[in-house]
């Protein structure tokens, strides 16, 4: 699966952003997509996640009410929608693809920077 993500960039806090992960090689009904995130000197948060076959999404506590999942089968792509960003919101996103019989995920896209000022 290679997993190519988009959409990073510069924003104000209180604002949006949505982020983008094309997904080829492979047909995603049997696959997890998350996204997750590192910033400067942290270790990698996950993010959120869904089940592609059915839609079914988990949230971090961090970013639950404020981030929302949604895929587009036909595209074979998913999406971050993130509203209401802050500060601590900066940091590089990472998508990553799971299959269901694997036991961690084990693609990953490039990363792409979010960097929200104050």
């Amino acid at each position: 699966v290679q997993l190519q993500a988009s959409g990073g960039g510069v924003v104000q806090a209180g604002g949006s952003l949505r982020l983008s992960c094309a997904v080829s090689g492979r047909t995603l009904s049997n696959y997890v997509m998350a996204w997750f995130r590192q910033a400067p000197g942290k270790e990698r948060e996950f993010i959120a996640s869904i089940l592609w076959s059915v839609g079914r999404t988990v949230y971090a506590d961090s970013v639950r009410g404020r981030f929302t999942l949604a895929r587009e089968k036909v595209k074979n792509t998913l999406y971050l929608q993130m509203n209401s960003l802050n500060t601590e919101d900066t940091a590089i996103y990472y998508c990553a693809a799971q299959h269901r019989a694997a036991a961690d995920y084990d693609s990953w896209g490039q990363g792409t920077l979010v960097t929200v000022s104050s």
